[in-house]
């Protein structure tokens, strides 16, 4: 399928869209030029993330705004550590960042965090280090007649960040299997394509392409629903049966060994920003505007960060939900018995489940 050219030029979507799709060819053609790795018998004084869009991964965005690693590894003794930050739209792309070396911490979508680990086992090992925030993610669609999962034709596209692996493709088969029955989780997997948020919403907007659904995350489907022309099929609490970690950042087992003192203050730098997050959303919501160059309001992002159903914490919450339908689909080959499993020991005494 050839998905048309003919969406909105407006910065307001495609400002992000231009900059994620320049930091994949960074990322995959040029590995971070000019950054090089730290000798083995010294920590890195580099440390280098690669995150998704959007508001899921506002924690990354607070620690750039604010420095929050530099300071931390400062006051760890480790001088001068430079952080760097690369928005990437796939979460597919972010893991093979993290594999080919290209980053060191990944951020994506709960369910990508799971394939990477799984993939990974008894390799390079990717492990989490922490869960970033749990929000509701809207399947949003432009035809008025969809009303549910059974409105869909095969003519019908859905957007989501990757198929058969982001946090929304995934929560789209559990769904598909709740409405069609057993067996029948890849029921709309044929109408699904792979676009970054904010490439799906201007087409989405357009009403000029083949999409006729998003399945997204906050702010795009707020964006998306001012619009009177889209409106809301599902969120993602309907489908998992309430708030779960929608995000997550990770790193190998061979950075977080070599790297001790840094890991922590990569750490302690998550739980400033989170706490920021809860102290201070306008602040953070200035954060967020200012390293997106963003055209949305300062009350209208903060409101979004506020929202009730929305919540910026570090502890794992229903990773089982996901695992245990994934490895039951065979998209995992291995069950975790736990979500400890999947983390390192550094957040094992939250509670997580």
């Amino acid at each position: 399928m050839t998905i048309s050219p003919r969406f909105p030029a407006s910065p307001r979507f495609f400002g992000v869209g231009r900059r994620a799709l320049l930091g994949t060819a960074l990322l995959l053609a040029a590995g971070f030029a000019g950054l090089t790795p730290a000798p083995a018998q010294a920590e890195a004084t580099q440390v280098r993330f690669a995150r998704n869009l959007g508001l899921g991964y506002l924690p990354l965005y607070v620690m750039e705004d604010k420095g929050l690693v530099e300071k931390h590894a400062r006051a760890a003794g480790l001088g001068a550590v430079t952080a760097s930050y690369t928005p990437l739209g796939n979460p597919t792309t972010i893991t093979e960042a993290t594999l080919s070396g290209n980053a060191d911490f990944g951020a994506a979508g709960v369910p990508a965090f799971i394939i990477a680990w799984d993939k990974t086992k008894g390799n390079a090992n990717l492990r989490g280090l922490a869960a970033l925030n749990a929000q509701p993610a809207y399947l949003n669609t432009n035809r008025p007649e969809v009303k549910g999962l059974t409105d869909f034709t095969e003519t019908d596209r859905i957007v989501v960040p990757s198929v058969r692996a982001s946090y929304q493709a995934i929560v789209l088969q559990i769904a598909a299997e709740q409405v069609f029955g057993p067996g029948q989780h890849a029921r709309l997997d044929p109408l699904t394509v792979s676009l970054a948020h904010p490439d799906g919403t201007a087409a989405l907007l357009s009403g000029r392409t083949e999409i006729t659904a998003h399945f997204t995350s906050p702010p795009f489907q707020d964006q998306q629903l001012r619009d009177p022309k889209i409106h809301k099929v599902l969120s993602s609490y309907d489908v998992l049966g309430g708030p779960a970690s929608f995000s997550a950042l990770w790193t190998s087992a061979a950075f977080h060994e070599a790297n001790p003192r840094l890991t922590k203050a990569v750490l302690a730098a998550l739980e400033d920003a989170v706490a920021l997050i809860k102290a201070d959303p306008r602040e953070a919501a200035r954060a967020y505007i200012r390293i997106e160059k963003s055209k949305l309001g300062e009350e209208e992002v903060a409101a979004m960060i506020a929202h009730p159903e929305v919540s910026y914490d570090l502890a794992p919450r229903g990773i089982g939900i996901f695992t245990d339908f994934m490895a039951r689909i065979g998209s995992i080959r291995n069950r975790p018995a736990d979500w400890r499993d999947l983390f390192f020991a550094d957040i094992h005494d939250r509670t997580g489940s």
